[in-house]
Parts: C-alpha cells; sequence; structure tokens
C-alpha cells in the first residue's frame, strides 16, 4: 500500500460522480481503484504516461480473453471491467497449485506472444484466478516496452509461494521445448541472484 499523499490530480466533475458512488478496492505504486455501482473500476493513476501506457496495452489486448475491456479513459484514469476472482498468489497460498491452474498460466504467456508482447512477464499478483480457474490480467506493464523472454517475476513469485517444482513438472510435460528456455533462464537467475 503506497501512503504518498503528496500528489494532486484535477479531475473533471463526470469523474468526481463517479467516485461518489464507488467503493475504495486498493492502492499501489501507480494509483488508486474503486469499484463502481456497475461492477466496472476506475483507476486513478498518479502519472499520466503510467495511465497511457496500461491503456496502449488495453487497446492492443482488447479481442484477448484474458483482459479487462475499456469503456472510458481520460489523462488521469481507466474506467474498466472489473476482475473478480482471488489474486492468484492468495489463491495459492491457501491452496496450491493444481495442472490447470498451471496449464493456463502457460496459456496466458502464449497469449502474450500473440499478442506481440515484448515482456512475456507479469507478477503473481497482478492475476486473478476466477472459480473455474480461468486467468484475468489486472494491471500490465511495459508489456511493449522492455524485453523479457520468460515469465520470470511470475516464477520468481511461484518460487517463492513454493510452487515453482509443480508449475515447471506441468510446463516440463504440455510444452517440453517451452520448459527447456524457462528453466534454464530461471535457474540462471537464482543463479545471480540468490548467492
Amino acid at each position: 500500500m503506497n501512503e504518498d499523499k503528496s500528489y494532486y490530480i484535477q479531475l473533471n466533475s463526470k469523474v468526481e460522480k463517479m467516485l461518489r458512488t464507488s467503493e475504495f478496492l486498493g492502492a499501489g505504486h501507480n494509483g488508486i481503484v474503486y469499484l463502481l455501482p456497475n461492477k466496472r473500476v476506475i483507476k486513478i493513476f498518479k502519472d499520466k504516461k503510467v495511465c497511457s501506457g496500461e491503456y496502449n496495452i488495453f487497446v492492443k489486448t482488447r479481442k484477448s480473453k484474458y483482459f479487462p475491456n475499456v469503456y472510458e479513459h481520460g489523462e488521469y484514469y481507466i474506467v474498466r471491467d472489473y476482475a473478480g476472482g482471488q489474486r492468484l498468489d492468495k489463491y495459492i497460498k491457501k491452496h496450491g497449485i493444481n495442472e490447470v491452474i498451471s496449464l493456463n498460466i502457460i496459456k496466458l504467456i502464449e497469449e502474450f506472444t500473440k499478442l506481440k508482447f515484448n515482456r512475456l512477464d507479469i507478477r503473481c499478483k497482478d492475476l486473478y484466478l476466477m472459480d473455474d480457474f480461468s486467468i484475468n490480467v489486472i494491471d500490465p506493464k511495459n508489456n511493449y516496452s522492455k524485453n523479457v523472454n520468460y515469465p520470470r517475476h511470475l516464477m520468481k513469485g511461484l518460487n517463492n509461494l513454493g510452487v515453482i517444482d509443480e508449475f515447471l513438472s506441468v510446463v516440463s510435460e504440455k510444452r517440453p521445448k517451452t520448459y527447456k528456455l524457462w528453466s534454464f533462464k530461471f535457474n540462471q537467475y537464482l543463479e545471480k541472484n540468490i548467492k
């Protein structure tokens, strides 16, 4: 939770009206998110460049089932679908990981490739798991501007949750070529960063 209150953003009266009937959901590095009565959310950003970057990703991913629809945006805000379900990391802490979740994560990263993302990575906390184990992305960042050719942050999160071996076992079984790259790169990362 970001406690920095040293910034001020001027919002138009339409956005202010939306906020009057909204419910606070959370805050992070880039802004604050509120649930609107129509099961949409409004995210208010601190930095209009970050807002523009996230909006552009949503525009380019509008036909993907993994990303929310966007209904409105301004310099400092985006109104989009609410992602229900449970945060992936919180779910795994409570229930562990299974083959279906692992396979859906693999398919998500494959979707990133189809969307021509340069950054094939995302954090566990930016993924929401639905009751049927489908996955929603809530907070895409730098997917077209940074180059990362495997899900490093995601695998680091799974490692910290103690389920990386189960996940990689499914990758090995279902996508052997992908397994070779991901396991090699992640082991390199661990050797470099855990000394």
